[in-house]
């Protein structure tokens, strides 16, 4: 019976893990370009308390004995399902429809890669930068940072198309592309990315490389729209709904505790 209260202690562990993720989904919930996570388990090694032999009669017994040990977790993935797009009217807000990642450089000069398209253009030394909320330098299609000259583009003048061309309007005020491209690349197997703060990932070995959507003709296009922003994949009712499994699991492992000492209070009671 000791063997059934480690059992579903490894439950209980478990189902806290679950709502742990549940937890952190349902406070993105309007987190820009934030992608809901689920968590994963799978069964621990299992004891052999009989193995095949055969019955009291000489018959060979088809099947030995096992008891499971419990459960552990396994992995915690990502959905990277496409989130609604949200009207904002910013002209610097840019929403990704498709597979896409935006790419930014962070503050230690490493490349990460977000849905956030939440962007500012930043008057610096340089020039107008297109940043991040976090004042993150924005890249273009060959990685270098979107710098514009502040002398020759007004920053409420600038347009993007769904390419991702930065346009500014000519002598008949037609917006033209001015040879600069919002970057976005794509990788191979997106749930392997690393999970960092402010919405940012980074590139891992299960992950794959980035491949940029400019140079590789092999990948589907994403399309990136002005004045909008992509929402939250985090569905509430799905959440609340994992959340009520997750406690009723919780409670059935802690009522297999509360039974397995009382079975065990018992036994020590019995006399002779």
């Amino acid at each position: 019976m000791v063997r059934s209260l480690w059992t579903a202690a490894t439950g209980m562990i478990a189902q806290q893990t679950s709502v742990d993720v549940i937890s952190n989904n349902l406070a993105n919930v309007d987190t820009t370009g934030y992608k809901t996570q689920k968590a994963q388990f799978k069964s621990l090694l299992y004891q052999t308390i009989q193995s095949k032999t055969t019955s009291a009669n000489g018959d060979t017994k088809p099947t030995g004995a096992q008891v499971g040990l419990g459960v552990r977790d396994a992995a915690i993935t990502t959905k990277f399902k496409q989130g609604s797009m949200k009207e904002t009217g910013i002209d610097t807000d840019f929403a990704i429809n498709g597979d896409g990642f935006f790419v930014v450089q962070g503050a230690d000069g490493e490349q990460y890669y977000t849905r956030n398209g939440e962007f500012n253009f930043s008057i610096g030394s340089t020039g107008m930068e297109l940043t991040t909320s976090e004042g993150y330098p924005v890249m273009d299609d060959s990685g270098n940072p979107i710098i514009l000259d502040s002398q020759t583009y007004v920053a409420e003048n600038l347009s993007i198309n769904t390419n991702g061309d930065i346009c500014y309007p000519d002598e008949k005020n037609n917006p033209q592309p001015i040879g600069v491209r919002v970057g976005l690349v794509q990788f191979a197997n997106p749930n392997g990315l690393e999970k960092h703060d402010e919405s940012l990932y980074s590139v891992t070995d299960a992950s794959g490389e980035a491949k940029w959507e400019s140079m590789d003709d092999s990948l589907k296009k994403s399309d990136i729209r002005q004045g909008y922003l992509e929402a939250s994949n985090v569905q509430v009712v799905d959440e609340m709904v994992n959340m009520i499994v997750a406690q009723r699991a919780y409670e059935m492992n802690s009522k297999a505790i509360t039974t397995t000492d009382d079975m065990m209070g018992q036994a020590n009671a019995l006399k002779g």
